[in-house]
């Protein structure tokens, strides 16, 4: 290839990773956006049915059935639109590091090496994903629609 072919083919590669590293961001910026959008949703769910509870007592076992069905569907989705951001972001990123492979620095490859070879306090064995520890999250609210509903029918 001649020179000022390599040097475009280069300049098209860097575009492309641009782009690619954009369009990353923006599905990490949705995933944000949709976690504070389903907590908002899950604490005022929660907070209703906790203000609630004297008169859900009151109804028949079904309604609070329907609730936990409810809260506990808010709950499944939620952690499913996080599993699909993280899958969708992991895809993301494994175009960018071999786009980087043609690229004379590696960001994103080196800076996940740093954070895997990082000494981390024994209590965990490895840098802790963000993805992780959100998707704990759902779970917890789970938790909270069971014990309401438990709780409603000892009552």
């Amino acid at each position: 290839m001649t020179e000022p072919a390599e040097r475009d083919r280069q300049a098209e590669v860097l575009e492309l990773y641009k782009l690619a590293v954009e369009m990353a961001d923006r599905v990490s910026a949705r995933r944000g956006t949709a976690n504070a959008f389903f907590l908002s949703v899950q604490t005022t769910f929660i907070a209703l049915v906790g203000f609630g509870f004297p008169k859900l007592v009151e109804s028949p076992w079904w309604v609070s059935l329907a609730v936990f069905l409810a809260g506990f569907t808010l709950s499944a989705t939620w952690w499913m639109q996080l599993r699909s951001y993280r899958d969708l972001n992991t895809a993301k990123f494994k175009v960018i590091n071999k786009l980087e492979e043609r690229l004379p620095v590696k960001i994103f490859a080196d800076e996940w090496e740093e954070l895997k070879s990082d000494p981390i306090p024994a209590w965990r064995k490895r840098y802790a994903e963000l993805g992780t520890s959100e998707r704990t999250i759902p779970v917890v609210f789970v938790g909270a629609h069971v014990l309401l509903f438990v709780g409603r029918l000892t009552v």
